[in-house]
């Protein structure tokens, strides 16, 4: 039986949730599997992969085939060094526990690396956030400049338009008083 490592498509449209599975290479794309041995999730920064590390190495050991984008994953999760540092032990190159702090140090490097991407994108959410406040803040403050203005200039006509109705009403009793004193 040719087995094969492949993902098989979940989630919703538009957002593509995957499984990675053992599958006979002649199974449909989302049919009968041997075995689930993670998750795949794309639509995160950066993308989250949840595997079982022994059953992904024992069957990558055994023969089965990967299609490329797992082969990609499983690298990245270091399944691939830890098959070749296992040949590396069967040879006799090195021992057991040299293999062992050889894939911790890449693995805590590969980690630090992936943390180092995460706070970069939250620092540059945070940043993006920042700047939209003080743009908005700008924006309010001009109009906030605008409404005052304009209720100012409807304050001043108003009392010019108060003085000029109180100007005319005094101007004709002065008249009238002037006249009878004559």
């Amino acid at each position: 039986m040719a087995t094969k490592i492949r993902l098989q498509r979940g989630g919703r449209k538009g957002y593509a949730f995957y499984r990675i599975v053992i599958a006979d290479a002649r199974a449909p794309r989302d049919g009968k599997f041997t075995e689930k041995i993670g998750t795949y999730n794309p639509n995160t920064n950066p993308a989250t992969v949840d595997l079982n590390f022994d059953r992904a190495l024992y069957w990558v050991e055994v023969g089965a085939q990967p299609t490329d984008t797992v082969r990609n994953i499983l690298k990245g999760e270091g399944v691939y060094l830890m098959k070749h540092l296992r040949g590396g032990v069967k040879k006799g190159a090195f021992d057991e526990a040299a293999a062992q702090t050889k894939f911790d140090a890449w693995k805590q490097g590969k980690d630090s690396a992936n943390n180092a991407v995460r706070e970069a994108g939250v620092k540059a959410k945070k940043e993006a956030a920042a700047k939209e406040l003080e743009a908005e803040k700008k924006v309010n403050e001009a109009i906030a400049k605008k409404v005052a203005d304009k209720k100012a200039a409807e304050a001043a006509a108003k009392a010019e338009a108060e003085a000029a109705t109180e100007a005319p009403a005094e101007a004709p009793a002065e008249e009238a008083a002037a006249p009878a004193e004559a």
